[in-house]
């Protein structure tokens, strides 16, 4: 059997002691008449995937298995199909979320909800997953990319672009609401943009000036610096702009979703689309509070349509599969402008 170079992760640890290891493994092959087989050009690095790697998330089962080949958010050239497949040929690009596979049975399926879906494949928690060179998927969970779209451009869009695109839609976007995105990253500097198309007025949160400048640059109408004194944080911001209408939530710490959940008006939304401890809340306030997770295949395929009728730019740092441990430790220190890609 033919074999491919993969970052393979045989034990959680912290990244500083570069736990994902350069190593030889079976080639995938398609195995079904409606898969396709992929060979990887781009895969993006997800902050989550850190997580995953250092062990932070076993509480609640990810990694689910040991070992496995991290990366979720993938793009490359169809090289084979299978025998049944109609959706794609050889030599198109296609490119697949963190949802790799689902029953297509259950309630949510049946709702257009497969992310829901309770049997599902997530890709990057097997060896199913983009640091690598090659992989498979079956026709219905892989969407078209096309041809103009470099895949370091378009590989982002599958996971961070995705999330963003979701959590937008979520917030209920229209003409000047306020919405103010917490956590300006790889997800948050798209999500700007996204809320900027439906005409709301963004303010942006972070911890990093580089990344407050960023979504000034895409169109917030400001960028502040979070800030732990809670309290100094809220009198500036309710001085500046009033109570937001809505917020949304990317940054994986706590203390920042409660701000957040503090920062909004009652009777108002908030969005949290990270993982973290339930939050302080107020029933009285009526204020909704929102979970959001990825999206839906047809959510991708307008993705894929809005970024490219929009221009939406996709701020991105290229770098070999072989230094995916130091791209993660530069993550980590908030090293990175907003999305890493590794190219095979």
């Amino acid at each position: 059997m033919d074999t491919m170079r993969a970052m393979v992760l045989e034990k959680c640890g912290v990244i500083e002691e570069n736990p994902l290891k350069l190593t030889q493994i079976d080639r995938h092959e398609i195995q079904r008449p409606n898969e396709i087989l992929l060979k990887i050009e781009a895969c993006g690095v997800c902050h989550s995937q850190l997580h995953g790697i250092e062990g932070d998330w076993q509480d609640i089962g990810i990694p689910p298995q040991l070992p496995t080949v991290p990366g979720h958010e993938v793009v490359g050239k169809v090289i084979e199909i299978g025998e049944n497949v109609t959706k794609f040929k050889v030599g198109d690009r296609a490119g697949i979320t963190p949802l790799l596979e689902a029953c297509r049975k259950c309630q949510y399926c049946k709702e257009g909800k497969e992310y829901l879906c309770e049997s599902s494949t997530i890709t990057g928690e097997s060896f199913k997953g983009g640091y690598t060179e090659y992989i498979t998927v079956t026709e219905d969970f892989a969407t078209k990319v096309p041809e103009n779209m470099k895949p370091e451009y378009a590989a982002p869009l599958f996971c961070a672009g995705i999330t963003a695109y979701k959590a937008v839609k979520a917030a209920e976007p229209e003409s000047h609401k306020k919405i103010g995105i917490f956590g300006i990253g790889g997800v948050g500097h798209m999500a700007v943009q996204f809320a900027k198309i439906k005409d709301c007025d963004v303010i942006a949160v972070s911890r990093t000036q580089n990344h407050l400048d960023i979504a000034k640059r895409l169109g917030a109408i400001d960028a502040m610096t979070f800030s732990e004194n809670q309290e100094g944080f809220l009198e500036k911001l309710k001085e500046k702009h009033g109570m937001l209408d809505a917020a949304i939530v990317f940054a994986p710490a706590d203390v920042v979703t409660d701000t957040a959940i503090k920062s909004v008006k009652k009777g108002g939304l908030i969005v949290i689309a990270t993982v973290g401890k339930n939050p302080a809340f107020m029933a009285f306030e009526e204020k909704t509070i929102r979970g959001t997770l990825i999206g839906s295949t047809a959510d991708m395929e307008k993705v894929i349509k809005v970024c490219d009728e929009e221009n939406i730019e996709v701020i991105t740092e290229i770098f070999p599969l072989e230094k995916a441990n130091e791209v993660l430790k530069k993550l980590k220190d908030s090293k990175i402008e907003a999305r890493a890609v590794l190219i095979p």
